[in-house]
């Protein structure tokens, strides 16, 4: 292998791969906002299998980055409709973050949104994550909103990226 890192699609084979990812790379978030099974079931870092099969069945493309051969992130797409795509679970294992995983998964993931011809690239996190928040802003996502919701303990920003060329494609 060339040591450059390598993003592919996910299959139904990774779940459990994709899985410890995503729950090793939220656990920090969670401790640091007090998150857990109880007070927020939902989090990623309480992810299951059950989840990210759900989440293939309904079409969710989810995709792995490999550094040397072993998957240290992922990053999940969502397409909602003809001009509107989901960011989920991006993802990187706390020993291999800081150094440019997530950035190349989001470019993947930007690339991949444009195929599918979607307008705009969406995206929530919790609110109080500063740091995230500014790391977007920074690759042109604009703040759209944030709103409290009665099921979370925290309240969500949500954020949006227009695509360039980005446009409809016909079925």
């Amino acid at each position: 292998m060339n040591g450059k890192p390598q993003i592919r699609a996910g299959t139904p084979k990774d779940i459990a791969v994709l899985t410890e990812i995503i729950r090793r790379s939220f656990r920090d978030v969670a401790e640091r906002f007090g998150l857990d099974h109880e007070n927020c079931p939902k989090h990623p870092s309480n992810c299951t299998e059950t989840w990210v099969q759900r989440d293939m069945d309904r079409g969710v493309g989810y995709f792995i980055l490999e550094d040397e051969g072993i998957a240290v992130g992922c990053v999940a797409l969502e397409k909602a409709d003809f001009e509107l795509s989901y960011l989920e679970r991006l993802a990187v294992l706390p020993s291999r973050q800081r150094r440019g995983f997530g950035r190349a998964l989001l470019d993947y993931v930007l690339k991949e949104a444009k195929r599918l011809g979607v307008h705009r690239l969406n995206i929530g996190i919790i609110a109080g994550q500063n740091e995230l928040k500014s790391w977007y802003k920074k690759i042109g996502f604009v703040e759209t909103e944030t709103k409290d919701f009665a099921h979370l303990p925290f309240r969500v920003t949500f954020m949006s990226y227009k695509i360039k060329g980005g446009c409809r494609q016909s079925n």
